[in-house]
């Protein structure tokens, strides 16, 4: 018998950037023992993943197929995959009321500064976007590594909580 995987879930204000980023890399470093979700506590309408953002994705290895922007109220139905920690990466996000997550997942917050808000040049945007990806590939390194057997979810909580200050 297969353990089902552990669902991560990042939020962020618009879905676009840093938690599609964040998203994308935990369900590639993952192993299978990981998948990552992402949702915005206010996408604007017709919000999509920042093509800077998708474009650091692919040059990275990370598949970008099936990535989309969306409301976290998705992850609040009852037919929405059971999540076991969620992580808001921008500060305006953890300072949100957060809907009434199924399960009582574990939580934390990862803060990172919007790359998207970077002016300059494409080359300099692009950049600001790599850096960000590079900065939460390292934490999901970390957390990937947890041993198997150790993870429930004040342990989990714990450890996502700590990798915040790394």
């Amino acid at each position: 018998m297969t353990t089902p995987p552990i669902n991560v879930l990042f939020l962020c204000t618009h879905n676009s950037a840093r938690s599609i980023l964040a998203e994308a890399t935990l369900s590639h470093v993952g192993q299978g023992r990981f998948k990552g979700f992402s949702a915005g506590s206010s996408p604007r309408e017709n919000q999509q993943p920042h093509p800077l953002g998708l474009q650091a994705l692919r040059e990275a290895g990370i598949a970008t197929e099936g990535l989309r922007s969306k409301a976290w109220d998705e992850f609040a139905l009852p037919e929405a995959p059971h999540m076991d920690l969620v992580i808001t990466v921008c500060d305006s996000a953890a300072g949100e009321q957060c809907p009434f997550w199924p399960g009582h997942p574990a939580t934390a917050h990862w803060g990172y500064a919007d790359p998207s808000a970077v002016e300059g040049s494409d080359a300099q945007r692009l950049d600001a976007f790599r850096r960000t990806l590079i900065a939460i590939r390292y934490r999901l390194d970390l957390l990937v590594a947890l041993p198997a057997g150790q993870i429930d979810r004040l342990v989990l909580q714990q450890k996502a909580r700590e990798l915040a200050a790394s």
